[in-house]
This record gives C-alpha cells, sequence and structure tokens, in this order.
C-alpha cells in the first residue's frame, strides 16, 4: 500500500498508509519549535507540549489522559528545534477517539493558571535532571556554540530563569502565531479506509484557522570555529567536536549521513568504535552525529574518556577523519557501508510508529513522502569521490569547534 495525501480545506495535510494490524498510530505535527520562539519566549515551545495537556474547555486533565489510557493506548509528545507533535498510539477501533482528543487539544486547551505555576518546578526539574548527564548536556551546549547569536542556538527545554517568566498570554501568543492548518500535518499508519479518516480529519479538525501564518526563519549566516573549555565536578572529561553542516535538501545530505555511518554511526564496527574503542581502549563512549535542519545542520563527534587519555584520544579522531579525506573508499567498502545503512533503515521502519513519524515530516517538510526505494536509490548511487569531496568540506580542520568538559571530580 502506497501513502496517500490530501489536504484539508484549512490546509491540514493528512498522510496515511493503511496496513493490517491490530495497533494503529497518528500524529498531529506541527511546523514550530525552538527556532520560532521570539527573544522572550525561550523554551515555550517545550512548555507548552506540557501544558497542553492540562485541561480542556470540556475536559480535564485527568479525562485527558484517560482518554486514550483507558482504551490501553498511549498519548506522548514531543518538541524539537524545528517541529512539535502530539501522538498516540491505539487499537485500530479508536480512531476516532484520538483524532477527537487531539483536535480537543489543539483547539480548547484552557491553560489554567494554576497548572501553569505548577508545571513550571516540573519543568525546571527536567532541566536540572538533564544537566546531571554531560554527555547530553555537552551535545547541546555545542549546538549552542555553533549556532551562536541565532535562535538555532536556543536549549529545547530553556532555562529554569526563562521559563519562571512564562505566563497565559505569552503561551496563547505563541500559539496564535504558528498553530495554523498550514503548518500542521496528521500523519497515520493503521488499518483504517482513507475515505473514513479523512472524515473524521474534516469533522474533528475543520475549525483550525487555516492562514498558514507563513514564517520567516532566519537564516545561518555565518560560522566561525570556536574553541572552549569549561571545568565540571565530573569523573570523565566529555569532549564535542564539529562543523556547520548541510541542510535537509542539500544534495550531500545523503553522502553525509553515509560518511557519517562510516566514521562514527551506530554500528560497532564504526571506524571511531574500532580505532579508538576496540584498538586502543580509550573509551566507553564515541559517536558521531549529523543532525540537518531546514536551512543548515550539524556534525558533531562526541566522546566521554579519562581525562588522561583525552588529547591521545582527539589525535586518533582526527587520524580517523584525514583518512576518509585523502583516501577512497574501496569497492568492496563503499558496497558494505550502503548495504549497512540500508539496512539500518529497514531495520528503522519495521516500526510502523518510526513510518508514522518519518511519513508527517517528510510532507511537513517537502510536501512528499520518499519511499524506501527511492531512498535506496538515493544510497546506491553515492560515489567514493563524493564521500571523499564531503569529508574535505566538513571535515576541514580550520573549521571544527572543540567544546571541552574538564573532569574536576
Amino acid at each position: 500500500m502506497e501513502y496517500q495525501i490530501y489536504t484539508l480545506p484549512n490546509g491540514i495535510r493528512l498522510v496515511h498508509k493503511q496496513v493490517k494490524n491490530e495497533v494503529a498510530h497518528c500524529g498531529l505535527i506541527i511546523n514550530t519549535g525552538t527556532r520560532d520562539e521570539k527573544e522572550d519566549e525561550s523554551g515555550i515551545a517545550h512548555f507548552i507540549e506540557h501544558v497542553i495537556f492540562k485541561g480542556t474547555k470540556k475536559r480535564k486533565a485527568y479525562h485527558i489522559l484517560n482518554r486514550i489510557e483507558n482504551v490501553g493506548g498511549d498519548l506522548n509528545a514531543y518538541t524539537s528545534k524545528e517541529e512539535t507533535c502530539i501522538y498516540a498510539s491505539f487499537l485500530k477501533n479508536y480512531y476516532g477517539r484520538s483524532l477527537e482528543l487531539f483536535s480537543d487539544i489543539i483547539l480548547n486547551s484552557v491553560f489554567p493558571v494554576k497548572e501553569i505555576e505548577k508545571e513550571k518546578d516540573v519543568v525546571i526539574d527536567e532541566i536540572n535532571s538533564y544537566k546531571d548527564s554531560p554527555s547530553e548536556e555537552i551535545i547541546d551546549e555545542f549546538e549552542e556554540i555553533i549556532f551562536h547569536n541565532h535562535p538555532l542556538e536556543n536549549n529545547i527545554l530553556g532555562t529554569p530563569e526563562n521559563v519562571k517568566k512564562i505566563n497565559r498570554k505569552k503561551i496563547l501568543n505563541f500559539i496564535k502565531r504558528n498553530y495554523s492548518g498550514g503548518r500542521m500535518v496528521i500523519s497515520s499508519v493503521g488499518d483504517i479506509s482513507f475515505t473514513r479518516l479523512i472524515k473524521m480529519a474534516e469533522k474533528y479538525f475543520s475549525d483550525i484557522p487555516g492562514n498558514n501564518n507563513s514564517f520567516n526563519r532566519s537564516i545561518v549566516k555565518e560560522y566561525k570555529s570556536v574553541y572552549r573549555s569549561i571545568d565540571k565536578s565530573t569523573y570523565l572529561t566529555h569532549c564535542c567536536m564539529g562543523n556547520i553542516a548541510y541542510q535537509r535538501t542539500d544534495s550531500k545530505r545523503i553522502p553525509l549521513i553515509l560518511l557519517n555511518n562510516v566514521l562514527g554511526g551506530p554500528g560497532m564496527n564504526s571506524r571511531l568504535n574500532l580505532a579508538i574503542r576496540e584498538k586502543h581502549g580509550l573509551t566507553y563512549t564515541i559517536e558521531s552525529i549529523y543532525q540537518p535542519y531546514s536551512d543548515t545542520g550539524i556534525f558533531a563527534i562526541y566522546v566521554g574518556v579519562d581525562p588522561d587519555f583525552l588529547d591521545k584520544t582527539i589525535e586518533q579522531v582526527k587520524r580517523e577523519m584525514t583518512k576518509l579525506k585523502e583516501k577512497k573508499l574501496g569497492v568492496m567498502q563503499l558496497h558494505i557501508a550502503k548495504r549497512q545503512l540500508r539496512g539500518q533503515h529497514a531495520l528503522a521502519m519495521e516500526s510502523s510508529l518510526n513510518e508514522m513519524f518519518m511519513m508527517g515530516k517528510n510532507i511537513l517538510r517537502i510536501n512528499k513522502v520518499n519511499n524506501i526505494q527511492e531512498i535506496y536509490r538515493k544510497i546506491e548511487v553515492v560515489t567514493a569521490e563524493e564521500l571523499m569531496d564531503v569529508a574535505n568540506e566538513i571535515f576541514k580542520s580550520t573549521m571544527q569547534s572543540i567544546l571541552i568538559y574538564n573532569a574536576k571530580g
């Protein structure tokens, strides 16, 4: 069954894949996130994700949570730098119940002042909890230095100081500015006909404003490499190094995904893992990350290491990057790299929940869904020369920023 796409009169796009499963997955994805916050709104996109479940004109928080969970389903949400998503997994008989709840939350949330004040403490606890994990904190702080003086530097959770300043008026203003039909996608994977799904969507979502509220996200205009070292009360020294990278629509995105996989992706056979962990025993955790955005991207290598081994580890990382800059992958190496990436993607798509997210994000970002065969074709045509060209751009030594958390435990 191919993906089916439909646009409601108010601009909401609907994408669906009908599958013969008892469990269905559905999400409402909104094209707004942390980078769309104004200067005095830091953390508000994520905060809304919390308080949007705290009551509507006809439901209290208890009734919202139990509407899906009482039938064995799961209701959740997430916020990223560029999107907000409310989603649910449920037995296929409860499509109507789930879509009606989504619309009630989006259209009728009342944001009680008492609940807002209570949730501030919860979010501040979340921020402090995350600060207890330097391996997570350093990656976010690395983005701050890469995207300095640009909205993409903002931490998704915000800061305790900014969270305390959030109020009901700011919440309503942010929603009015960003939550409109033209910036929403309903994504669905489940055993329901597309005709029935369209009728439900039209029934429950027709009252959402249809204006696109076209927004002009500020462009990352310049980047300069930065070196920063900070003392932390940790046992390990944590290090992040990397560069600005390609946006989602760049033709070099797929080559960089493949290159990232070879260098330090999730496989235990990545070059960084084999050279630094397996061969030299310098660290337990080392990985590379490529995160594309709508108009830019970031490439980073993270390592947690004994302070005595930091310099040697960085030297080894640079050596592996240099190899990829100076020597093309052989025919068999390239074949294995492509085969591994295709396999990883196929395994990820075995999850209908992951596929639902993928479909919705594709429609949100490029207004079409790249099916698995198209993705494989794009992987297959990548050449060794392209990988080396990308390595020379992204791994250029003068463009590498470095952030170090020095262990002072």
